[in-house]
């Protein structure tokens, strides 16, 4: 027997039959006592302290906040899908507007010096936030494909205040990530940055260089809007 068939045997042998699988305890990482009011609060101050903007909104008024955005930030040109609600309800909301709207799903080698030399800002829709990082997370897909977040210098996402969960866990579980989880989830937490070797943090580096974050609200818009 060679050396590799003696250690594949010694294998089989400690492994034959059912392994019993220790109890796992998450208590400490769920059932946290949390209300939508503080989780949004909290939400807002962490991912606004690393350079991101909140904009509340109703749900019928959030494309003219978004109007207002793109022209407070001279946006000409946004990126954006077409099948989900979100950037289906952004193209009627801009279909009057002169702000020329591009086709995200287009093929990657057809595009790829536009989208970063031409598009001024992505759009895309949020699946969720976590209160406890101030993080969206986001499921992209070949309608609103992750390139949307990452490539454009300003990317705006559009976030349902009812979507916010406490923690990463409690989005974990309560969307059953382990049955239907997509290969490239993205937690998004500010705009890129990095840091240099004295560790002083740069904002604007490698990715988009602002985060906008449109928070829609049910009727009636809070009174902030």
């Amino acid at each position: 027997m060679t050396a590799r068939e003696t250690i594949l045997e010694r294998l089989r042998t400690r492994t034959d039959g059912a392994i019993p699988v220790p109890e796992s305890d998450f208590s400490i990482m769920s059932g946290r006592d949390s209300e939508l009011g503080a989780d949004l609060e909290r939400f807002e101050q962490l991912i606004t302290s690393v350079h991101a903007e909140v904009v509340h909104t109703s749900r019928s008024g959030w494309t003219r906040a978004l109007a207002d955005i793109l022209h407070d930030r001279q946006i000409k040109r946004l990126a954006l899908g077409h099948e989900h609600p979100v950037p289906n309800e952004a193209r009627a909301g801009l279909a009057d507007s002169d702000i020329e709207l591009v086709d995200a799903t287009r093929d990657i080698e057809a595009w790829q010096r536009e989208q970063f030399d031409r598009v001024d800002a992505g759009l895309t829709s949020t699946r969720g936030a976590i209160a406890e990082t101030g993080s969206l997370w986001l499921w992209p897909t070949p309608d609103e494909p992750r390139r949307l977040s990452l490539v454009p210098s300003i990317h705006i996402a559009v976030l349902d205040s009812d979507a916010l969960g406490a923690t990463l866990f409690d989005a974990i579980e309560a969307h059953g990530w382990a049955d239907s989880m997509p290969t490239n989830a993205l937690l998004i937490s500010g705009p890129s940055k990095t840091a240099d070797i004295e560790q002083t943090l740069a904002y604007g580096v490698h990715g988009p260089r602002a985060l906008v974050v449109i928070v829609r609200h049910g009727e009636p818009a809070p009174l902030h809007q």
